[in-house]
């Protein structure tokens, strides 16, 4: 099968992970993505595009013609991480994993791609997944292997140490280091969360009509997993005249929807969207990273 791997695919895989990482496995991908399908006895349709930002997914049938999606992901993304949530939640949720194939690639029930909640209007498509990220925090299995919380944000505040003296981004990197530090010595909850829950990761499906996919699974409190889905269209947010009210109303309306503390959100959210900020920033992605910082600015 000849493909090219998508370009948000090889876009975010070499910063994230760096030229050398991404580069050596983009030059097996077209291999494996020969090789593993054959392997696990599936037939390939089509390639996903854009598909995700850290794996290549292909819409596939088993011997039986069964549709099934097959996801193939660099073992630096930890694929093992999001089987072990995707089997704990069971389907209940999330998308269903069906199995495992060659390479630490996942087989996964077939959902509708091209249909997540960011088709919807807003108030409904944040309605939609205030109702299904509720449905994913779970304790989560003994023995697990899930990065905590304060594990996670350690690794992403010691780069945003990084931007304490840029000009632009100086002052609200110091706020939101400084947040995190506060979030962390009041955190209680243990749940089993997301990890990378927005509109996107929200697919339709015929189980269900709105199921969660691609988790980055962590450990710790609601308002963390549910501070990425505030900032949901920043781009409109930041071009509407009551954007930053609009914002603010937004957090509360999340935060009391599901019974989560206004302020432990608007600290999470200023934490995560100063930290994707900084890091478009250090991506050269001059007009995300205004878009964020603007965003942070305003909570």
């Amino acid at each position: 099968m000849g493909f090219e791997a998508p370009r948000r695919l090889v876009t975010a895989l070499h910063e994230r992970y760096g030229e050398a990482a991404a580069a050596d496995w983009l030059g097996r991908l077209p291999g494996l993505a020969e090789r593993v399908p054959q392997e696990a006895g599936l037939t390939v349709e089509r390639v996903v595009a854009p598909g995700g930002r850290g794996s290549l997914v292909l819409l596939v049938r088993d011997a039986a013609g069964t549709p099934a999606a097959l996801k193939i992901a660099p073992p630096y993304t930890r694929p093992e991480q999001e089987r072990d949530a995707l089997a704990h939640w069971n389907g209940w949720g999330a998308v269903q994993l069906l199995g495992e194939a060659p390479e630490g690639a996942l087989v996964l029930e077939r959902l509708h791609p091209e249909v997540s909640l960011r088709s919807l209007p807003e108030a409904k498509a944040l309605l939609e997944a205030a109702g299904t990220v509720r449905k994913l925090w779970v304790d989560p299995p003994a023995g697990h292997g899930f990065d905590s919380v304060a594990e996670r944000t350690a690794r992403q505040a010691e780069a945003m140490e990084r931007h304490r003296a840029d000009p632009v981004a100086g002052d609200l990197a110091a706020a939101a280091l400084a947040a995190r530090e506060e979030l962390l010595s009041g955190a209680a909850e243990e749940l089993l969360l997301h990890g990378d829950f927005r509109q996107g990761k929200v697919l339709g499906g015929d189980r269900s009509p709105w199921l969660a996919v691609g988790p980055d699974p962590v450990v710790g409190e609601r308002a963390y997993d549910l501070a990425r889905l505030v900032r949901e269209r920043v781009e409109d947010l930041v071009a509407s005249s009551a954007g930053a009210p609009a914002a603010r109303r937004r957090v509360n309306k999340l935060a009391d929807s599901l019974d989560v503390d206004r302020e432990r959100l608007r600290g999470w959210t200023l934490f995560r969207a100063v930290e994707s900020g900084t890091r478009a920033l250090a991506g050269g992605r001059r007009q995300e990273a205004e878009w964020l910082l603007e965003f942070a600015g305003w909570l």
